[in-house]
């Protein structure tokens, strides 16, 4: 896919857009909708800040940007094999616009027409077991050769020997970023970043020059869950953040895959609990190969009519962002937040949801402006 024939003052419009605090991509989604352009929406923001609800502080850096900063993160994309795919462009992938909580943007470092090849999440325990490394190693290993891009979150353990099996492999390989497209983290994980780079794509929503957080590993999950067409976990704990990717991959409609372990491995435990909910159980990668082929072709067939269309204008499906699913258990939580903070294990009180369940349930709510984080894990109703 060509890069977009989008101005220098479009480009700078985004860049500004993206780096106004408190925005968020669910507001920031809306806003170049409405507006048609991010250059429209900047210059008419202030028309548009009652009805966007513009938080002030975003306002203050919208009126009076770090053009430094701005020039800063224009020079990186600026160099080779960089793009920003922004909400309105034709070639933002496919299956992640179909996510309710989609980034408004995504900083690409590497090839950015792999983000629309079918792709097979593989996750799990940064301190995997030996048995698990080896496992996440031939699973990748499979189903790379089975024509799936494998995409992970570049930690350590059974992302990392993902990420490398489907490299040694001679496949593609797409790594999601919690941090900025220049920053590696870990720092460890440094020289297989550049070979993803070589061979696939480096991906996150963050500017350059913004380091890790623990609040933006979750908001990276989502983007791996929406990218691909399952998520596998190989091991995870209770408390992983692996299983907050499944469970948004459940949301989001793709098919959920966990190994089953020991009794005995506190690293089973999460794959277990996954498989109790509905996870479908494998002992092979042909198993999800199997599943997943269908769903595959079909998305084949939607990048070939893409291909076809190069000139085509964005898709419908951009017009609007769809909320996060409104079942009980979300209703439940939004009735037990008030507007004074409350912390993660007094709603698991209030509302009978484990804590893991809830954070990515606050994340979905809280991207789409509806949860606010007064930090320290406190969380209360905008």
């Amino acid at each position: 896919m060509n890069a977009p024939d989008r101005s220098d003052t479009e480009t700078q419009a985004w860049l500004t857009l993206l780096r106004a605090p408190l925005l968020g991509p669910a507001g920031l989604r809306r806003l170049v909708t409405r507006a048609g352009s991010a250059a429209a929406a900047l210059a008419g923001i202030e028309a548009l800040r009652r009805e966007f609800d513009v938080d002030p502080a975003a306002l203050a850096w919208l009126r009076a940007p770090d053009r430094a900063r701005i020039d800063a993160d224009a020079a990186w994309l600026a160099a080779g094999g960089r793009r920003l795919l922004t909400w309105l462009d034709a070639d933002y992938p496919a299956l992640l616009r179909e996510a309710g909580t989609a980034p408004a943007a995504l900083f690409v470092d590497g090839d950015a027409s792999s983000l629309w090849l079918p792709q097979i999440a593989v996750v799990g325990a940064r301190s995997a077991t030996a048995g698990g490394l080896a496992n996440a190693r031939s699973f990748a290993a499979h189903l790379a050769g089975a024509g799936l891009v494998v995409t992970s979150g570049l930690a350590d353990g059974v992302d990392a020997a993902a990420h490398a099996a489907a490299l040694d492999t001679g496949q593609a390989t797409i790594a999601v970023m919690g941090t900025g497209p220049d920053l590696v983290y870990p720092r460890r994980q440094a020289a297989l970043a550049e070979r993803i780079r070589d061979r696939g794509a480096l991906v996150t929503e963050f500017p350059p020059g913004v380091p890790a957080r623990p609040d933006h590993f979750p908001r990276r999950n989502r983007i791996i869950a929406g990218l691909s067409l399952g998520v596998l976990v190989i091991e995870a704990g209770v408390q992983s953040g692996s299983l907050i990717t499944a469970r948004l991959a459940g949301e989001q409609g793709r098919e959920v895959f966990a190994l089953p372990g020991s009794i005995h491995n506190p690293l089973a435990r999460g794959c277990h609990l996954l498989i109790r909910q509905g996870a479908r159980l494998v002992e092979t990668a042909s198993e999800i190969v199997e599943e997943l082929t269908p769903l595959a072709r079909a998305l084949g067939d939607r990048l070939r009519a893409h291909l076809a269309a190069p000139s085509a204008a964005v898709p419908a499906t951009a017009q609007a962002a769809p909320a996060a699913a409104r079942d009980a258990d979300y209703e439940r939580v939004l009735a037990a937040l008030g507007h004074d903070p409350v912390g993660l294990d007094e709603l698991a009180l209030r509302t009978g949801l484990g804590v893991a369940a809830l954070s990515s349930m606050l994340l979905l709510l809280e991207l789409e402006g509806e949860v606010g984080s007064s930090g320290g894990g406190r969380y209360q109703r905008r």
